[in-house]
């Protein structure tokens, strides 16, 4: 069976990350998404609700699991037999990054990291320019999935 993941913080997640997440569903078997843990942040929503937008905006691929994760993530990878990292790359400054973290992460544990071109549609979109957008009241609601759509506006107003 060919693995993979997919990591990232997805605060929340957009349809950029669903597009690299779709794509690597189609080249491996079993794709993991694995939400990062990240304590020393406060994320807009709580993990559990992020893997939750993402269990149901990916439940049509069939082959994708989500779980969190807290630490390395080539721990994570040995502790599920994964050799593949999947990330997207919007422009030459997320190469500049991931290049040294997959570097490091082949290094440390052998596991390869595959860079996939962001879809032109998706090369400016971040999880942080969504929160920006929509807290001032921008409309991003072709940037997101419609149920991630709906938990962003009532979480902002909430806030």
């Amino acid at each position: 069976m060919r693995r993979a993941v997919c990591p990232g913080s997805f605060d929340p997640i957009t349809n950029g990350h669903l597009d690299i997440i779709g794509r690597a569903s189609r080249l491996y078997d079993e794709v993991y998404v694995a939400v990062m843990i990240n304590k020393s942040k406060k994320g807009l929503f709580e993990i559990d609700e992020r893997i939750d937008l993402i269990r149901e905006v990916t439940a049509d691929y069939g082959n994708v699991r989500v779980e969190a994760f807290h630490g390395l993530l080539v721990d994570f990878c040995k502790q599920r037999d994964i050799p593949a990292i999947v990330k997207g790359l919007r422009a030459v400054s997320d190469f500049d990054y991931e290049l040294q973290m997959a570097q490091m992460n082949i290094g440390l544990s052998g596991v390869e990291t595959l860079f996939v071109p962001t879809n032109p549609t998706y090369s400016f979109l971040s999880s942080s320019l969504v929160k920006e957008v929509a807290t001032w009241g921008g409309d991003v609601s072709h940037l997101v999935p419609a149920v991630v759509f709906e938990a962003l506006a009532q979480r902002l107003e909430k806030d």
